[in-house]
């Protein structure tokens, strides 16, 4: 069994306010929830309005293919409108 873990660190130059941040989090989340079988959640920084940190996950049996479907959520939230990725760190057990 491979567990792959990443951790996306995002800022939101445009939000004013936290009520910004959280509409274009969550409509992150929902994309790579919708396109992938990943576990995905904001994990840290919550009070501050112009950083987002997701946690993502996912288990599989074949460390390649967990790998090659993290990249592609990377990519994913690469090209996502409203929010720049900023690090990442992505970790596998």
């Amino acid at each position: 069994m491979i567990v792959g873990i990443m951790q996306v660190e995002l800022m939101i130059y445009d939000a004013m306010t936290l009520k910004d941040k959280r509409r274009v989090v969550k409509s992150i989340k929902d994309r790579v929830a919708h396109e992938f079988n990943v576990s995905i959640a904001e994990v840290d920084a919550l009070e501050i309005r112009r950083k987002a940190i997701l946690g993502i996950s996912m288990v599989g049996n074949d460390g390649k293919f967990v790998r090659e479907c993290l990249d592609k959520v990377l990519n994913l939230i690469r090209d996502c409108r409203g929010a720049t990725l900023v690090d990442y760190q992505m970790d596998f057990v």
